[in-house]
């Protein structure tokens, strides 16, 4: 029995799969003269849809009735001394060692043509897929389709679902191999359907741009798309520093952005053994302190911002800096990580809304101690007179729920 209400479809979602997937078969339909303003063909269409079904068991939908929590990310629950572990960054940078000597012509190329050296390359390879160890066992169609349909970011992954609709119609790879993760990103270096369109790279000219099985144009698809955030040739992505005593941790964001000479000027020392070129001096950073005082802190021109661009959080682009520069030169960080702890989401939740009450912090609610939810916390501490380290620790949890 098929129902015509979309809406009563999705309600009954979670009970009854098969009014689900009649949902679902009216919602591939309507999306055809979308895929056919794209250029895609019919034959295309109906052969990749045709008994496509939707997985309710990935991360991020929203389903009525059956709430489903969002996948998550490592860099946002783990401490940094357990996602920057050092034993598993030195593993992967005696493998890099060997991947760029065995690979060193074709990432010379790359890096000629896009400015972005090999380290960099290599170090998101390995943070991606393990060196292509990972396994991708997620059909990628299914699931942009899917998370389209019913997911929390229906217009993003609409996108996406066309996308790989595109790639199949152009024959870039065949259904089958087209693997992706839980959240839909595919090949060696995880590309979603429109990264893949717009930064494929077709090195050795077959007409294709191969990120699944060819590392040569996996990693020249991740130079052409730091390239184009605006990585800069030459430059580092960051400095291990020391801060003066009595360093305001509240200057520890992106908003407070100064020359690096400034810096320096100021009392902050460069201690990774690395010198600043006079060229960089007058290039604006940022200063960062991912465990607040409790570990590294580090300067950070623009090209780890660029970094941002592949993933946003901090600590992901710590351990693809990190591991690049072990890579070449295999030394750790010069302060070592403290042992502290992290609260848990939904109290960094409650306190972001106090401190977004407060007039102290206006970026997203979502659990998570960025950068810029450190600095309100510092702010809050200092209102309130309380001890400056910008944490969130269980004592500033308990001031604010007192208070």
């Amino acid at each position: 029995m098929r129902r015509t209400l979309f809406g009563l479809g999705l309600l009954l979602m979670a009970g009854s799969p098969a009014f689900a997937d009649a949902g679902f078969d009216r919602w591939l339909a309507a999306q055809w003269p979308a895929a056919q303003a794209m250029g895609i063909s019919r034959a295309t269409y109906e052969r990749e849809t045709k008994g496509l079904e939707p997985d309710y068991s990935l991360p991020d939908l929203a389903i009525p009735g059956k709430p489903q929590p969002p996948g998550k990310q490592a860099e946002f629950v783990q401490t940094p001394a357990d996602y920057l572990s050092d034993k598993a960054i030195a593993s992967y940078a005696a493998r890099g060692r060997k991947l760029a000597a065995q690979y060193r012509g074709q990432l010379a190329t790359i890096e000629k043509r896009f400015g972005v050296p090999p380290e960099i390359m290599l170090a998101i390879w390995a943070r991606e897929t393990s060196y292509g160890a990972a396994k991708l066992n997620y059909d990628a169609l299914r699931v942009v389709a899917t998370q389209a349909y019913v997911g929390r970011r229906k217009d993003e992954f609409f996108a996406e679902f066309l996308a790989a609709l595109k790639i199949l119609d152009e024959g870039h790879v065949g259904r089958a191999q087209m693997k992706s993760s839980w959240a839909g990103a595919m090949g060696l270096t995880q590309f979603m359907p429109t990264g893949y369109l717009t930064y494929g790279v077709d090195l050795d000219g077959d007409g294709t741009a191969n990120i699944w099985t060819s590392v040569p144009e996996a990693l020249a698809a991740t130079a052409n798309l730091l390239r184009h955030e605006g990585w800069q040739a030459g430059k580092r992505w960051a400095y291990e520093v020391s801060v003066p005593s009595g360093f305001d941790c509240t200057l520890a964001e992106p908003d407070a952005a100064r020359p690096i000479g400034d810096w320096l000027k100021s009392g902050v020392k460069v201690i990774d053994g690395r010198r600043v070129p006079s060229s960089a001096m007058r290039d604006k950073a940022s200063i960062i302190m991912p465990a607040g005082p409790y570990g590294p802190v580090f300067l950070t021109p623009a090209n780890y911002f660029v970094l941002k661009s592949y993933n946003f959080a901090d600590l992901y682009v710590l351990y693809v800096g990190h591991l690049a520069d072990r890579i070449e030169d295999d030394k750790p960080f010069v302060r070592d990580w403290q042992d502290i702890s992290l609260v848990k989401t939904r109290d960094l939740e409650y306190m972001q809304k106090v401190l977004a009450r407060k007039g102290l912090y206006t970026d997203k609610i979502d659990g998570k101690a960025g950068m810029k939810t450190r600095s309100a916390l510092g702010a809050y501490q200092k209102a309130n007179r309380l001890k400056l380290d910008c944490w969130p620790d269980a004592d500033v949890l308990e001031h604010m729920r007192k208070g």
